[in-house]
């Protein structure tokens, strides 16, 4: 592990960032407890499993994100293809080695209690390697074969496995993320525009190859204003949703109220759990929560105007448009604003590791700010 001396950081996290991001993951807690407890009773007799599993994973991530804060971020730039190269091993491994779940590949068990999503740390690797190649290729970033290749390449690699598991929607999240880096990296538009389209013309082919996600998304277009969301059994978890959100109203039924937890909402303390803080704290509780990233993105963009080198603005802005998008797309999911993808709202979604990777990216993020020295107020204005 490298450790920044005083003289390469100011030695102060930006508590603008810091704050949010503990604040969500300890509200978590909360949250997960009155989302999970009737099915941790259902399933183990008690009511607190998942929250004992969840509390432990918080724990450990706010260990991690301190820790990655610390450690010199331009450890990536050195060692981002070791780190790609090695975060690909499981996720060839978990197609023979790993537990499915209704014939999906997703999860490779780690000792009885833990168990690891290769496709979390794959996405967080490639982030590192893209933000590696924008750097070193500047000088022929325009060019289609050292510019636009290289980082085509390795997110193709990633995206495929991913996609193979099947888990499309992370896929395609992941090579969104990988082409907004693209563009910040300045490499030739033209070159993205015609990318874009070979590769959406492959993944919508993908999309409807298989009958659920056909029924996913056409059970969406079809429910569009339609009250009767429960009739469609395709779009039954986000009719469920919705009308947790009724429930709540403008101030919610209260913590640990919720009645769509009650085995209504199938993933009510994973991916629907947003659904659920509408229910118990209304309208005003799921907007905090919503103005919580965007205080974490604020920052975050302050972070990457003055990220002291052309790594770290690459990087900050790969991690940034992370979990931005991730808790976008999750809010519109659980609002019915987008087809159901299965994406976890970040830091507060039940999962492990979700969490860690996270909070190693957060803490990632907080020492590109360290090194800027640029955090006041009256230096963002």
């Amino acid at each position: 592990m490298e450790i920044l001396s005083d003289n390469k950081q100011n030695g102060r996290l930006d508590w603008f960032i810091l704050i949010p991001i503990i604040g969500l993951m300890l509200f978590s807690l909360g949250f997960v407890f009155s989302a999970s407890a009737q099915k941790s009773l259902s399933v183990f007799g008690e009511s607190t499993n998942y929250l004992i599993s969840h509390a432990v994973k918080v724990v450990v991530g706010i260990i991690i994100m301190f820790v990655f804060a610390k450690l010199d971020y331009h450890v990536w730039q050195r060692y981002s293809k070791v780190f790609i190269l090695f975060s690909i091993i499981p996720l060839v491994l978990v197609f023979f080695a790993g537990k499915p779940q209704n014939n999906v590949y997703r999860w490779l068990e780690v000792g009885p209690l833990f168990s690891f999503q290769p496709s979390e740390l794959a996405k967080f690797a490639l982030i590192t390697h893209i933000a590696t190649l924008l750097t070193e290729r500047q000088p022929w970033i325009k060019t289609f074969k050292y510019g636009m290749m290289p980082p085509l390449i390795w997110t193709g690699i990633i995206a495929t496995l991913i996609a193979l598991q099947p888990n499309f929607s992370t896929a395609f999240a992941t090579y969104l993320i990988a082409m907004g880096m693209m563009f910040i990296g300045n490499i030739n538009l033209l070159h993205i525009i015609y990318t874009g389209v070979g590769c959406s013309v492959i993944a919508a082919i993908y999309a409807v190859s298989a009958d659920y996600r056909v029924q996913r998304l056409t059970a969406f277009i079809s429910n569009i204003g339609n009250q009767n969301v429960l009739d469609d059994g395709a779009y039954y978890q986000t009719g469920q949703a919705i009308i947790a959100f009724g429930n709540g109203g403008l101030f919610g039924l209260g913590a640990g109220q919720s009645r769509q937890s009650n085995l209504f909402l199938p993933e009510s303390f994973g991916d629907f759990i947003y659904a659920i803080i509408g229910e118990e704290y209304g309208f005003l509780g799921a907007g905090l929560i919503i103005i919580a990233f965007l205080l974490i993105l604020w920052r975050g963009i302050v972070t990457i105007r003055n990220a002291k080198d052309n790594y770290g603005y690459f990087l900050a802005a790969g991690i940034v448009m992370t979990f931005t998008f991730y808790a976008m797309i999750n809010a519109g999911v659980n609002c019915g604003i987008f087809p159901n993808t299965g994406v976890p709202m970040p830091f507060i979604s039940y999962g492990g590791t979700a969490i860690f990777i996270y909070a190693a990216a957060i803490g990632t993020l907080l020492n590109i700010s360290s090194q800027a020295g640029n955090l006041s107020l009256k230096q963002t204005k």
